[in-house]
This record gives C-alpha cells, sequence and structure tokens, in this order.
C-alpha cells in the first residue's frame, strides 16, 4: 500500500470512527460525514488520474455534488433541531416523539 493511499484510507477509517464512537452533537456527526465524503472525492479523483480512465471521469463530479446536497440537507436539519429543541446534542431527539 503506497503512502497515498494509506492516507486516504486512514482519513476514511477516521471519519468512520469518529461518527460511530463520538456522537454526543448533531454537528460533529456531519462533519464526520464530510470528512468522509471528501476523502472518497479525492481518492476517487486521484484513481481517475492514475489509470487515465475517461470512462467514468465525471464520477468525481458527481460524488462532489452529492456530498454538497448532503451538507446542506444537513444543515437544514442542524438548524430545524437547533430552533425545535434548543440544542444538537443527539441524546435529546427522540424520533418517535413529534
Amino acid at each position: 500500500m503506497t503512502p497515498m493511499h494509506f492516507s486516504f484510507s486512514s482519513a476514511f477509517i477516521l471519519g468512520l470512527t469518529g461518527l460511530a464512537f463520538h456522537r454526543t452533537h448533531l454537528l460533529s456527526a456531519l462533519l464526520c460525514l464530510e470528512g468522509m465524503m471528501l476523502s472518497l472525492f479525492i481518492a476517487l479523483a486521484l484513481w481517475m488520474l492514475q489509470f487515465d480512465s475517461t470512462n467514468f471521469s465525471t464520477a468525481p463530479m458527481l460524488l462532489l455534488a452529492f456530498s454538497a446536497c448532503e451538507a446542506s440537507t444537513g444543515l437544514a436539519l442542524l438548524v430545524a433541531t437547533a430552533r425545535t429543541h434548543g440544542t444538537d446534542h443527539l441524546q435529546n431527539l427522540n424520533l418517535l416523539q413529534c
């Protein structure tokens, strides 16, 4: 495994462990998701450049577009929960209660 592959896979794993073990605030969960998406984008873009593949050259841009949509949806949910519940702690959110 090259150092470049190791750095991108470790960035993804760090985002995944942050999402799995440090879920106290909604903002920290969203930041972990965004870090995972950015590491996937960079890895996919470098993979396309490394293999000179033009068949799937739009895949990194499509992933980046979906990542931007995910970030905007997450921030909208963060604002909505902060307005209704007064905090962004994930422990206070109950999905079964209106």
